[in-house]
């Protein structure tokens, strides 16, 4: 029995560990946080069997991918990077709409988005490169130059539709850089490019994006959203890049208007996310409520999604929501202990990539539900419900526990001839 059960949970335990945390976490609380779906859908059990089997299904995956051999990626890297090209052109211009953004491709009756995909694309590209061009005094000049080219075929198509997740992939290929050994003039340079460009881009925003609650505090939310008797202009090419200007600039507003509310005149209406999610921090008196018994999933849109980290809080105190952070901090570290025993550089770029992905992105969600980041549409990775990112997420660990299948066998090899050229003769 014990040997099934380590032919198939091969690879590190500590990561095995801290994906089945996450796991039952992410089951409580998707359950918890799912009310307003039961309500829409009549069903109680219904949210939680289907977020279930999203779980099981990225499970399967997860399986296979550990069971893939490390120097195969290296294989899937243009296969990769030409479908996530491919699939961000499609979604651009036939992609299905949720909540304004056009993320979403719908394929045989699912729907995926391209941009979880490319994600994980990118970090596989950046650690082959960073890998191939590694020089006893690090990373070859032109390493820094073919890492831009191919950022630059994948970035701007998700920053159309998701900033956010752009920014956040930046922010992770300009770590692994770092880890790289990429010269620190090329990465100097590149501060001062970024930093100049989100300048420019955040002035863009500020002008071509319109605030409708700021400048129209009277009108009803709805009156806000859709003005219907106001004829629409056909926008032009900068108004189609930054059709979501508007919602950019908005959440940009709410979160540097440092002005002081009380509670009895903050707008739920026109604040509700913000303001339920910290109802439910501030209403968890620090020990929490207990699980199920959270009251704000029944006003928060996304409870279960972007802001089931408030809801963790408000259910399980200051204490769970610790756990839950020091889950995502013991991934990192384990992963950079496990790249620490490579002795290949592609693995080891690979899982440190993966890693910084999922626990930067985690990170920032939690920021995001305490009112420490702007509002964005990033979940928690393997808690939030999701179909798309949660199955990708169980992909990428599954490629971290194939990185540390090699990595221990090839430290057993290296003690076993140790061991066999020391020995003794007789």
């Amino acid at each position: 029995m014990d040997k099934k059960l380590a032919n198939i949970f091969k690879g590190d335990k500590v990561i095995w560990m801290i994906f089945f945390f996450l796991c039952v976490i992410s089951i409580v609380e998707v359950f918890s946080a799912s009310s307003s779906l039961t309500y829409k859908g009549g069903s109680y059990w219904t949210p939680m069997i289907k977020h279930m089997a999203i779980l099981l299904m990225g499970f399967f995956f997860m399986l296979v991918t550990l069971n893939i051999k490390c120097k195969y990626f290296k294989i899937l890297t243009p296969f990769l990077l030409g479908f996530s090209l491919l699939t961000l052109l499609w979604v651009i211009i036939a992609g299905q709409s949720t909540n304004g953004a056009q993320r979403w491709i719908g394929f045989l009756g699912m729907q995926f988005q391209p941009s979880e995909i490319a994600k994980g694309a990118l970090v596989l590209a950046t650690a082959q490169i960073l890998s191939a061009m590694q020089t006893p005094t690090g990373a070859d000049k032109n390493a820094f130059k073919y890492i831009l080219i191919v950022c630059l075929f994948i970035v701007p198509f998700i920053m159309v539709e998701n900033l956010s997740t752009a920014a956040l992939i930046c922010l992770v290929i300009f770590m692994m850089m770092v880890i790289g050994r990429i010269p620190m003039p090329q990465l100097g340079k590149l501060l001062g490019v970024t930093t100049l460009s989100i300048v420019g881009v955040f002035a863009l925003v500020m002008i071509l994006g319109h605030d409708k609650a700021a400048e129209n505090p009277k009108k009803t939310l709805t009156e806000q959203v859709e003005p219907a008797e106001e004829e629409k202009s056909e926008p032009g090419m900068l108004g189609k890049i930054f059709h979501r200007a508007d919602t950019w600039k908005s959440r940009i507003m709410k979160f540097s208007d440092n002005k002081e509310i009380k509670p009895s005149e903050v707008d739920l209406d026109k604040d509700a996310q913000v303001a339920h999610a910290n109802i439910a921090v501030a209403s968890s008196n620090i020990i929490g409520k207990g699980p199920g018994n959270s009251e704000e999933r029944d006003f928060l849109s996304q409870a279960f999604s972007d802001f089931i980290f408030a809801i963790i809080i408000e259910e399980m105190g200051i204490a769970g929501a610790i756990f839950v952070a020091a889950l995502y901090i013991f991934l990192l570290f384990r992963t950079g202990y496990i790249a620490n025993r490579c002795e290949n550089n592609f693995p080891a770029f690979l899982a440190m990539g993966l890693a910084l992905l999922l626990v930067s992105q985690a990170l920032f969600n939690m920021c995001v539900a305490v009112g420490l980041a702007p509002v964005t549409g990033q979940p928690l990775p393997l808690v939030s419900k999701g179909g798309t990112s949660s199955i990708i997420n169980c992909v990428y660990l599954g490629a971290i526990l194939s990185v540390s299948r090699s990595a221990t066998k090839k430290k057993g090899a290296i003690d076993e001839h140790n061991t066999l050229k020391t020995a003794p003769t007789a």
